[in-house]
């Protein structure tokens, strides 16, 4: 089996926290209205069902198939890869939301890799899930820039690009922690 019942689990909480954090940032139809302190007040009374699952469609499968990047490359190599939802972090995020502090830094999710290989191994496990993110921004460009689309499937597709876009180039980033660290070391490591 390659997904776990543990995994399934945590794949759906994982989506329904991304959801919740993003439903204000990615919304169904954006809103363009004049901001009073009475229509600010009313407008975050409010959950508005068709933004919180917008978001979690262009949020979670950009989160999910990076992972999943991760988790079938290691799998490929004879590694065991499980999926894990961070759950300390995805509660930062919700308290971060729920607190309104304007600020979304949290980690959704990790694969746990098991096994032995080489350093160029490790560097492409660790790019395939930036590869993931980079393939569906460029895929998106490409559906926007060649498709006619009705307006809000152009607006998921420019929110997916954006995403997707931010997720390639933030995680590409040589930060301890980040699989750009991992690429660029193992890289290193494995030509020298």
């Amino acid at each position: 089996m390659i997904l776990t019942p543990a995994e399934i689990l945590d794949i759906i909480i994982m989506t329904l926290a991304v959801g919740f954090i993003f439903k204000d940032i990615f919304r169904y139809r954006p809103r363009v209205e004049v901001i009073t302190p009475d229509s600010f007040l009313k407008m975050r009374k409010g959950f508005n069902w068709n933004d919180f699952w917008f978001a979690a469609a262009i949020v979670a499968p950009s989160i999910i198939l990076h992972e999943f990047g991760h988790k079938f490359i290691a799998i490929s190599q004879g590694m065991t890869a499980t999926f894990n939802a961070a759950y300390i972090w995805l509660g930062v995020g919700v308290v971060l939301k729920l607190i309104g502090s304007g600020i979304i830094f949290f980690v959704p999710a990790f694969v746990a890799i098991q096994g032995q290989g080489t350093s160029l191994q490790f560097a492409g496990i660790a790019f395939a899930g930036p590869a993931v993110n980079l393939i569906l921004w460029l895929g998106s460009l490409i559906i926007l820039k060649t498709a006619k689309l009705k307006p809000n499937l152009h607006r998921f597709f420019y929110l997916l690009s954006r995403i997707n876009m931010f997720l390639f180039i933030f995680n590409m980033l040589p930060i301890p922690g980040f699989d750009g660290l991992q690429v660029y070391s193992g890289l290193l490591a494995g030509l020298l």
